[in-house]
């Protein structure tokens, strides 16, 4: 079983260095590291294990260096700074497995993205030595690239002339959509094995600066320290531990402090049931410090997100995820107020994009969600986020006999209006009414209302509302459908309806590179026998068919 949880004691690839606002990431990779046999991990290649510890890193530089106000990802191992994705741990990986990591990967990128957006916290990159492949697309994450011009040092986009795939993280989107490299020299630059070097790659704007070599890591640390004074982030406040998830497995049950997961194997379905606040939120932004990574929302954004990652890399039969959720809405409710009462807070503003980096990853993971409202339920402002992720939600008309409480309802808060925008920078409410808009804003002054299933169906907030006769053979049928229908077909599907509307970078890269590296993933051409992907590193040459599909 791959496990997400991690943090800097436990890091065998990265090394973090603190100066003053200045952070230095070191990617300096233990060939002997690999999450699994039978690849050693060369020339800072990497694999899901460095990038699982990448994303911690991330988060904890967010959460726990308020201070710090730039980032410098350099290598720390001389002449080369990143071959890019372990090739033999791709060749040795099932289809299933390379999607996925890829998928993870990208998102981390996006971390890094929002990071340097959002959260004032800059990332630049300095480059000494080879970067190919995936180690540019790391860079190309960042929002500065610096290369030293000494001739040797390049970067490059290999993977089409010499694996017979696509860079697998966004590298070509990010190339032409954000740093307006012109079509014709992308064309050429990623169909050219040795990249480009020096003030040419400046010139066709693949990275920003070159300097020499002796001079790299300084005028890096210079820049980041000019980055870092236009930072709105504090310099005097004090961070906060993400302290160790508490995760226990017994079975089929997966158990965390405020969610669990209950797989049913037969019909390939995970229910997530997510429990809301036992208490109502605290009256200070001082005592959202002193709780931490207890403070509810944090730690359901983590928790949710470590039992997603947990669900798509060593969960891939189970194909359909149910949320339900228990507790009192009141108490939800009073945690979106906090949040959306104090957005300039430094700690509350990255709680926040926790929470919707969190949401993206439901949005693009290739599961049919189905959400269940059933009286008990706590579906109210930021947990009614579940249910507009959702594929269908099913909402019970009135009670069972199995339930003593009241009838269930729902209800919204600004939460839902665009503090947790979707990769295509939507709101999900505003994806849901794409083709109304009027619509969303006459749900406006219904925020707080708590509204039941006959409500909740006329205002279009819900799929379905079965009554105690109907509820269970609805969602009986529903559920043995979906396991009956092709999941790849079922992954097309819900990728093109789940995000309609307009495209962002992000989303350009999650539909167009999802769909073509799964697809191109499975050609001969790249994994058959005689494709390059199996090929590589043999001394023999590849054999394509010439037929273009």
């Amino acid at each position: 079983m791959i496990d997400f949880r991690t943090e800097p004691a436990q890091y065998r690839h990265w090394k973090i260095s603190f100066a003053g606002p200045v952070a230095t990431l070191a990617m300096d990779v233990d060939e002997n590291g690999g999450l699994m046999p039978g690849y050693e991990l060369k020339l800072n290649s990497y694999d899901l294990g460095v990038d699982i510890e990448l994303n911690d890193a991330v988060q904890r530089l967010r959460f726990e260096h308020p201070e710090v106000k730039s980032v410098v990802i350099i290598s720390g191992k001389e002449r080369v700074f990143c071959a890019g994705a372990n090739i033999k741990m791709l060749g040795q990986s099932s289809h299933p497995f390379k999607v996925n990591f890829c998928k993870f990967t990208n998102e981390t990128r996006n971390a890094i993205e929002d990071a340097t957006s959002n959260s004032g916290q800059f990332y630049l990159t300095a480059i000494g030595g080879a970067c190919a492949g995936g180690g540019y697309e790391l860079a190309l994450a960042t929002d500065y690239i610096m290369m030293a011009d000494d001739g040797s040092t390049s970067v490059s986009l290999p993977e089409l002339p010499l694996l017979a795939v696509l860079p697998g993280t966004g590298g070509l989107t990010r190339l032409v959509d954000k740093r307006f490299v012109r079509r014709d020299r992308a064309d050429f630059f990623c169909t050219t094995e040795e990249g480009m070097k020096g003030k040419r790659a400046v010139e066709w704007r693949l990275v920003d600066e070159v300097v020499p070599r002796t001079q790299l890591i300084a005028a890096a640390s210079r820049r980041a320290g000019e980055f870092a004074a236009r930072s709105n982030r504090p310099s005097d406040a004090t961070g906060i531990a993400l302290r160790p998830l508490s995760r226990s497995i017994d079975g089929d049950r997966s158990s965390y402090q405020h969610l669990s997961v209950e797989l049913d194997r037969d019909r390939a379905v995970a229910t997530i049931t997510v429990n809301g606040p036992e208490q109502s939120a605290p009256a200070s932004i001082e005592a959202v410090h002193e709780q931490g990574s207890d403070f509810w929302p944090l730690a359901i954004a983590r928790e949710l997100e470590d039992a997603i990652l947990h669900l798509r890399t060593n969960e891939e039969s189970v194909r359909t995820w149910i949320f339900r959720t228990r507790g009192e809405g009141q108490l939800v409710k009073s945690y979106d107020r906090l949040l959306l009462d104090n957005p300039e807070n430094w700690l509350i503003r990255e709680i926040t994009l926790y929470l919707k980096r969190t949401l993206k990853r439901i949005d693009v993971s290739s599961r049919s969600i189905f959400t269940l409202i059933e009286p008990g339920s706590c579906f109210h402002g930021v947990l009614f986020e579940l249910a507009l992720a959702a594929d269908r939600v099913y909402m019970l008309h009135g009670t069972s006999e199995r339930d003593e409480a009241l009838p269930a309802r729902i209800s919204l808060t600004a939460m839902n209006f665009g503090a947790l925008p979707m990769c295509n920078g939507l709101s999900r409410l505003h994806g849901r009414f794409l083709g109304e808009p009027a619509r969303v804003e006459k749900l406006r002054p219904r925020i707080g209302e708590e509204m039941d299933a006959k409500i909740a169906e006329q205002l279009g907030l819900v799929s379905f509302t079965p009554d105690e006769i109907d509820w269970d053979d609805e969602v009986r049928i529903a559920i043995e459908e979906r396991a009956a229908f092709s999941s790849d077909a079922l992954t097309g599907m819900e990728a093109s309806l789940r995000f309609a509307g307009p495209e962002t970078i992000e989303s350009k890269i999650f539909a167009r590179l999802s769909a073509w590296q799964n697809w191109i993933f499975q050609r001969p051409n790249a994994v058959g026998e005689k494709g390059a992907l199996k090929l590589y590193g043999t001394g023999r040459r590849p054999e394509f068919d010439p037929r273009r599909v």
